[in-house]
């Protein structure tokens, strides 16, 4: 029996306005989630609720910036009223918010405390990986296939962090800024991908968040355009996926999470180069001194997920009732 792709609704469902603070804090946790080497803003967007109502109302605003440069204003309206703008400007403002304030912040904590704060990242993540299976729709095909898939994207995403180079870039190009933010904000929507380490990868992780420390707004408008034109090429196709290819897509969204935990073991060797880029991986170790911190912020990080499970399973049973 073939399952057909759930429809799509003319309008999204209107969020009620006493949701506002608690979006607000929702887009504070996703920008700060962008700031951490390892941790994606889309896996905070899952854990949190939203992911599905973001890709969507993200989807509309790019379609209606398309028509709108095609000149046909009644589907430029048609698209911006099915965007849900209670859920997307507060979200917007607390991910603006975390990384106007806390960008110098995280990255201290990041390069001073680095077993604490793979520790903390890695039990957040791992029961993480419990979100995009708990979302699957019917299965269509062997058990045994589904697993093969997100056996095969962990390993992967497993190898390719791995790989990520640790050696900081001081003045780079312009259009290498851009290009890196086009990739690394398709990774902020994408869960167990995460778009600073993407940065990571290529040598710009300090240098932008320095940037955005030091307000160097040339930087920053740059980066900021590139990623504009990432999210405009990436988000309907991911959205199209979520909506024709729901199961597929969220097994391979829990196969990136676990293959994503190669990169929060909180004990590793510091990688080559680390005076610039203190943040890449290096061999995995078993676990040194210090142990008893970085296991207990692991515990808050996977019992602060596991309450929220908790308290989304307990929201639909009320609402069912």
């Amino acid at each position: 029996m073939t399952r057909t792709a759930p429809a799509e609704p003319a309008a999204p469902v209107r969020r009620s306005r006493a949701l506002l603070p608690l979006d607000l804090l929702r887009g504070f946790l996703i920008g700060m989630a962008e700031l951490v080497p390892g941790v994606s803003g889309g896996t905070v967007a899952l854990v949190t609720g939203v992911y599905d109502e973001l890709i969507d109302s993200a989807s509309h605003v790019i379609g209606a910036a398309r028509q709108g440069i095609a000149g046909r204003r009644a589907a430029l309206r048609t698209e911006l009223a099915r965007t849900d703008w209670w859920l997307v400007l507060p979200v917007l403002v607390g991910m603006g918010a975390a990384v106007l304030t806390v960008a110098g912040v995280m990255e201290s904590f990041v390069s001073d405390h680095p077993e604490h704060a793979r520790g903390l990242f890695f039990g957040l993540v791992l029961v993480s990986i419990l979100v995009p299976i708990r979302m699957l729709p019917e299965a269509t095909r062997p058990r045994w296939a589904d697993a093969l898939l997100v056996v095969a994207v962990a390993v992967t995403a497993f190898v390719v962090v791995g790989l990520a180079g640790s050696g900081a870039t001081a003045d780079p190009p312009l259009v290498l800024v851009a290009l890196a933010a086009s990739v690394a904000i398709c990774a902020l929507v994408l869960p167990g991908v995460s778009g600073s380490f993407f940065l990571l990868t290529v040598g710009l992780y300090t240098t932008t968040l320095d940037a955005v420390d030091s307000r160097d707004l040339v930087y920053v408008g740059v980066f900021a355009l590139g990623a504009v034109a990432g999210l405009v090429v990436f988000v309907p196709v991911l959205r199209h996926l979520l909506h024709a290819h729901r199961r597929t897509t969220l097994l391979v969204m829990a196969g990136l999470l676990a293959g994503s935990l190669r990169a929060l073991w909180p004990w590793q060797e510091a990688p080559e180069g680390a005076a610039g880029e203190a943040h890449g991986p290096g061999a995995l170790l078993a676990p040194y001194d210090p142990v008893g911190g970085p296991l207990l912020l692991a515990l808050l990080g996977a019992a602060v997920v596991a309450a929220l499970l908790s308290l989304e399973t307990w929201r639909a049973r009320a609402a069912t009732r």
